[in-house]
This record gives structure tokens, sequence and C-alpha cells, in this order.
């Protein structure tokens, strides 16, 4: 059986997301605090993690970054209130593999966390897999970028972001197919959300070349490309 933790304080939204997920045949543990939550996930197995980002003793933020260096291969969603871009970039840069807006269908979390397990699931920690393109060598396994020879540190979106760059080059990705394969789900992400997290990425990859390898196509989306122009 699929077992998640969900990690939220508000009692009633506890226990409707317990109900609901038990009726969708998974086993579920509640911590309504981000210290018990922390000490459930490092004690036991789950299958994936829910946690709301404002929460007593831990909040969301610092413990999906400590689970995710804990315990990597379990994805964490996090729900929350707070739906800006830089709510997201946050959420996102410190781990998360997805993030909900409150209030939201129980049937969009449903969908989120069926696609979340199963990409995991397919993931084969075991398999050495290391992508290159022009300059840029990014190793899966270890989750490690080198552009040049020179490690550059990335953020886990950031890392998959230019992971499925490097696996689909020189094509015009759009938008809505990176808020799909990267984000593993339709939703709204905001006007501008993509195109932050490009720029994060080319800030990193280009800062120092005059070789620019990611490319805007206007009113298209973006292209991983050697002298494009």
């Amino acid at each position: 059986m699929v077992s998640i933790l969900v990690i939220e304080d508000d009692i009633r939204v506890a226990e409707l997301l317990q109900r609901s997920l038990e009726e969708q045949q998974y086993k579920v543990d509640v911590a309504y605090d981000g210290y018990m939550g922390r000490k459930l996930a490092l004690q036991r197995e789950y299958s994936l993690i829910i946690t709301d980002v404002i929460l007593p003793k831990i909040n969301g933020i610092d413990l999906c970054k400590e689970l995710k260096r804990e315990i990597p291969q379990v994805p964490i969603i996090m729900l929350t209130a707070l739906g800006t871009t830089d709510d997201k970039v946050e959420g996102f840069d410190a781990g998360a593999d997805d993030y909900l807006v409150k209030p939201f269908e129980i049937r969009e979390l449903y969908v989120r966390i069926r696609a979340l397990i199963k990409r995991f699931e397919n993931n084969n920690p075991t398999k050495s897999n290391i992508l290159r393109y022009a300059d840029m060598e990014l190793d899966l396994n270890e989750k490690k970028f080198k552009r040049s020879g020179q490690e550059i540190h990335l953020t886990p979106k950031e890392f998959n972001l230019l992971q499925y760059m490097m696996e689909n080059p020189e094509r015009v990705l759009s938008r809505s197919e990176i808020s799909e394969k990267v984000w593993d789900t339709h939703f709204d992400t905001g006007t501008n959300f993509i195109d932050v997290y490009i720029n994060y990425l080319r800030k990193k990859v280009e800062i120092d070349t005059a070789n620019k390898l990611i490319h805007t196509k206007s009113g298209m989306g973006f292209i991983l490309k050697q002298n494009e122009n």
C-alpha cells in the first residue's frame, strides 16, 4: 500500500486530507507540526510527503530542505495559501517537487500524487546516467552540473529544468510543455513563472561565457542550441 505523510497544523484540513486520501486506498499518517513531521519522515518509510508551508516548530521551507538532504528519494508536495511567483520559487528551491495553492480541488491533489509517485518509482537510482551537450555535463546520479569542467550549483528545480532541456536539445520547448514535464502537471504557474527559472539558469550557466546556449523563441518558448541566430 502507498503510504503518505501529511504535515498540517490545521486539524480540520489535516483530517479532511487524511479521510480523502484513505478513501483512495492510501495509508496516511498525520503530523501537526514540523518537528513531529520530521521525526516521522525520518523514522518511517513513505511514498510521498504532503506538507504545509506555515508550520509550528519547524516551518515547511526549512523542513523540506532538511528532508531533501536526508531522504531525496521521497517526493514532497507543498500546500500553502501563499501563491505568488516568489512564494512558488522559494518552495521549489527548497526542494519541493510540486506546489498546490489553497484552496484546491482534492481531485487535483490526487493527480499530482499519482504523477509524482509514478515518476519516482520509475527513477532507477542505480542507473549511471550523464547528459552532455556542448561543454555542459549533467550527472543525474550525483545531481551535479559542470560547464567547461567547472562545477556550478543548481537548485533542484533548476536542475530538473536543465535536465529536460538537455534531454531535448535543439527543439523549441513551449512554456506549457515545460510546466507539464518539469513540474509533472498541467497547472497555471503564473504568466512569468517559467521565465523566472529560465533567467535563473542563464545567470548560472552562461555567466562567464560568450557561448550562449539557452535561447528564447518569441511567442513559442525556449530552445537549447549552439550558435543561435
